[in-house]
């Protein structure tokens, strides 16, 4: 900011009217020695000139000005790039010496504010700046240490870097490094959010080199539960390639990709990605027989055809052959009952077959049976949800599907016929099939009642729901490599019309064809890991008892530890632990493997601040325009070490060799002033003797 120029005032040492006739005659003798050709008249009347001007006595006034107390800022920046290197030991001793300067400058306070950063959001110093100027009263700098990464900067001056009176206050950056750096970082382009169990995922990668330039030869590497690395692409930074990876089991698939470092970059940080794919099956098919029309059919075609997962074949017996009934068979069904082709050429394509309510009353000979019994020790699922038919002549228990039923139904007193509400029992407070089914809704604290169960006089397998008086209703078995389940009434439907308010029969029957299905989250045997607060935490359900349960843990550099698993108290068949993740100087992978038993998983380091992660060099590039528009300057603190805090002009530079600036905002009183001449009168009598020696060396000539 530019001042006006002192005020000039006349003070003659003479009377004004004395001055002027002097001056007068001075004027009238000139022009005669002009008329006379006098030699020295220039000089003799150049002597004169200043001669007056000495007695008209010119002064100067200066107003008294006063230096406003002034505020300014030292902002930190703690983000998790921070911890790169040497940076924050940088950072650290820049604040304290710093501030340590600011104490010592008459009429500065310097006010230090921090920006942790982080948390997905990257690095945001210029809101932290806009929030701190708002209380300043009168700003004169802002020193910013970081290492120059920043996810805000502003596309142009922003108003925090100005005063209330237009004026541009300095943006001093102090760099945590010795000068521009190089990062290598490995980018995942596309990878598919699910892929069919046996097919092969293709995922598009790139490693890009910061700092430096492209087309430097990289290798892809990826790490192996037990340490060891192996060699997926060769290619150059710049370039996507292809990887291939197969999925082999269903859920969740992790991997880990590394890109071979690059020398001399500030972090390996980035160089590795975790890939999450998702295994799924393809669509599961599932066959629903029907024995009678009935409203369960309805409810679960309702459910089934809703599963955008599931294709579902649906046949409703309408009679059966040996039925006295005189309708035309055109008229029963557009097409008949493809037996041959569901239940000996194409059993195998299904992973579930329902049977509601069927009877087989001369419906499928011997050999289809026997098929469906060979399909579930296969690995088949199978439901049967049984009605009063199961008391009849000939039913499913009497043929070769009987070997795998959990469960036999007497012919006689069969039928429970009073009306119940169905709970779970001990077994189904902890199965994944019943465990989470809400028992408050619009029905209360107890599910709406059904008025027929089947009684049953021998069980196998788990049974998750009864009778208050304890008769089995959901029954759940495995036989051989197969899962099998019989609900022993065909009153849930009555859950969807919400007889008395229901129940969660969508849920609840979700849930069971899933399980038969094999589905990995409805598995009665689980083991799972996550990461927390950098620990990791296992647990372990079981619906039988573990004795001495161990978990081996793989660190990603192929170390191994155990870790014992408790009971816990808050669920039946849950057994839970952690461990701390020891810190690693560098490391060397990002996914951990846990075993226990049979059973194995995986869990990976969380990436909290990606957008953090995608650049760890220190760089000047990002902010160097702002600092060029503000007059600031630029220290490498680990180059140039901390820079010399002054107070300075206002016109004058900001920033040196060795030292940064903060401009003096000075204010002018309103009544004092201070005189002094305007010329030095040593000066005009040397010059009035100097004239007056010429004239009279001219005049002797």
């Amino acid at each position: 900011m530019m001042f006006p120029l002192p005020s000039l005032i006349w003070m003659p040492v003479l009377p004004l009217w004395l001055l002027l006739t002097v001056a007068g005659l001075s004027i009238i003798m000139g022009l005669y020695g002009l008329i006379r050709h006098a030699r020295g008249l220039l000089w003799r009347a150049g002597a004169i000139i200043i001669g007056l001007l000495w007695l008209a006595n010119p002064q100067q006034t200066h107003p008294h000005k006063q230096i406003q107390p002034q505020d300014a800022l030292l902002v930190v920046d703690l983000s998790p790039s921070m911890e790169v290197g040497t940076r924050r030991a940088l950072i650290e001793r820049a604040r304290s010496q710093l501030l340590a300067q600011g104490q010592a400058l008459h009429g500065l306070t310097l006010h230090q504010i921090d920006v942790a950063g982080g948390n997905g959001q990257g690095t945001r110093l210029f809101e932290a700046i806009d929030r701190a100027t708002l209380t300043l009263n009168n700003p004169a700098g802002i020193l910013l240490l970081t290492d120059g990464m920043d996810h805000d900067v502003p596309a142009q001056l922003p108003s925090s870097l100005k005063t209330i009176t237009g004026q541009t206050i300095p943006l001093h950056l102090l760099l945590a490094a010795k000068g521009e750096e190089t990062d290598r970082r490995l980018r995942i382009l596309s990878a598919p959010p699910y892929v069919i169990i046996g097919q092969t995922a293709h995922i598009s990668v790139q490693v890009d080199d910061l700092g430096t330039m492209a087309g430097q030869a990289v290798d892809i590497l990826e790490h192996g539960d037990d340490g060891r690395t192996t060699v997926l692409a060769h290619t150059q930074s710049g370039q996507a390639v292809d990887i291939a990876i197969p999925i082999t089991h269903a859920g969740l698939t992790l991997k880990e990709l590394t890109a071979s470092p690059l020398a001399g970059e500030a972090s390996l940080r980035n160089n590795s990605t975790v890939l999450r794919l998702q295994g799924v099956r393809d669509r599961l098919r599932v066959l629903l027989v029907s024995g009678v029309p009935n409203q369960g059919a309805r409810v679960w075609r309702s459910l089934l055809k809703a599963d955008p997962s599931v294709d579902l074949v649906h046949f409703t017996i309408l009679r059966s052959p040996d039925t006295a009934d005189d309708t035309p068979l055109s008229d029963l069904a557009l097409i008949p009952f493809p037996t041959h082709e569901l239940f000996s050429q194409k059993i195998n394509s299904f992973d579930l077959i329902i049977l509601d309510g069927f009877s087989n009353q001369n419906i499928l000979p011997e050999s289809y049976l026997e098929n469906i019994a060979h399909y579930v020790r296969q690995g088949g699922g199978l439901l049967v949800v049984g009605g009063p038919e199961m008391t009849q002549a000939g039913t499913l228990q009497d043929t070769p599907v009987g070997a795998v039923l959990p469960a036999h139904i007497p012919s006689e007193n069969g039928l429970i016929l009073q009306p119940f509400s169905p709970k779970r029992t001990a077994l189904g407070l902890s199965h994944p099939v019943t465990r989470a089914l809400p028992t408050h809704g619009p029905w209360g604290d107890a599910w709406g009642p059904w008025y027929r169960a089947l009684r049953t006089d021998q069980t196998q397998g788990r049974t998750l729901l009864a009778t208050p008086s304890g008769a089995p209703l959901l029954v759940l078995d495995q036989s051989d490599k197969g899962r099998v389940a019989m609900l022993l009434s065909d009153q849930i439907w009555l859950w969807s019309r919400g007889e008395k308010g229901g129940g969660p029969q969508a849920e609840l029957l979700r849930r069971l064809s899933h399980w038969l299905m094999k589905e990995p989250e409805l598995e009665e045997n689980q083991l799972e890991a996550h990461i927390s607060q950098g620990r990791i935490f296992i647990q372990r359900t079981s619906l039988d008892v573990l004795h001495n349960a161990q978990a081996e843990i793989i660190s990603p550099d192929g170390s191994h530890s155990l870790i014992t698993l408790t009971p816990t108290a808050e669920q039946s068949g849950l057994w839970a632990g952690s461990i701390a993740i020891p810190p690693t100087a560098k490391q060397t992978g990002q996914i951990w493997t846990i075993h226990q038993g049979a059973l194995n998983t995986t869990v990976a380091l969380t990436e909290p601040n990606p957008l953090e992660d995608q650049d760890l060099r220190s760089t000047a590039t990002l902010l160097t325009p702002l600092v060029r528009q503000s007059g600031g300057g630029i220290i490498w603190l680990g180059r140039e070490g901390v820079p010399t805090l002054r107070q300075v002009a206002e016109t004058g530079p900001f920033h040196g060799s060795g030292w940064v600036g903060l401009p003096l905002h000075q204010i002018q009183l309103s009544t004092e002033t201070t005189t002094t001449p305007y010329l030095p009168s040593w000066l005009l009598l040397v010059a009035i003797l100097t004239l007056v020696g010429i004239s009279w060396w001219r005049e002797g000539r």
